[in-house]
This record gives structure tokens, sequence and C-alpha cells, in this order.
């Protein structure tokens, strides 16, 4: 599965939103700076070469929908991003989370639980 770029995601994020929707569609739900309507589409078609989305053909428009859910999209980049940043331990990735206290005491032992109910 290739690496999507940040505008890449964005756009799927949309879409795994909306589920099905034209160019048009996923323009208007863009915040900020939009991207002229044929930079977005190419992006989408990009998406499309990617494997990330198909289209289904309305004469000469396209609606476009994800082949790829978001939850295993968020499954590879975690799982990908624990090998790559820290060293494959979930252990690292937690105590990174500590220690920036961006977790705190309460969601740790939530955790624990979860763990501990998962045995």
């Amino acid at each position: 599965m290739q690496k999507l770029t940040n505008k890449e995601e964005e756009i799927m994020k949309i879409l795994w939103k909306l589920e099905k929707a034209f160019v048009k569609e996923i323009l208007q739900e863009i915040k900020g700076d939009k991207p002229h309507y044929n930079t977005l589409s190419t992006i989408v078609r990009n998406l499309q070469e990617k494997g990330y989305v198909d289209h289904e053909a309305f004469g000469n428009t396209h609606r476009y929908y994800p082949t790829i859910s978001k939850e295993h999209y968020r499954k590879v980049f975690v799982n990908t991003s624990i090998v790559d940043f820290y060293d494959n331990s979930y252990k690292s990735l937690v105590s990174h989370f500590a220690k920036e206290e961006k977790i705190s005491i309460e969601e740790l032992k939530e955790i624990i639980k979860l763990i501990e109910k998962n045995k």
C-alpha cells in the first residue's frame, strides 16, 4: 500500500465521510484554501491509480468512492509508524505520549484495564 500525501489523506477523509462523492462535492467539503477543480480531480485520479478509490461513471462525470476502509488505512499507517519511528515497540510509542504529556495517568490506567480484560 502506497503512502498518501497530506492532501491525499485529506481527500480520503472526506470520501470516507461522504462514502460516495463527485469532485464538486469533495471540493465543497475542503476547509480553508480550496484547490482548483482540475487540481482536485487530478488528486482523486491519483488516489484511484494508487488503489484507494474507484468510480461509477455517469456519462462524462464520475462519482468516486473509497475502496479501502478508514480502519484498514489507520491500521497500516499506525503499524508502519510504530516500526519506522518506535523500533516496533508499542511501549516506546506510549512512553513518547506520556513524556509529551499527551496521555494522562487515567488514560494509561484505562489502557491497562483493556489489556487485562482482553487476556
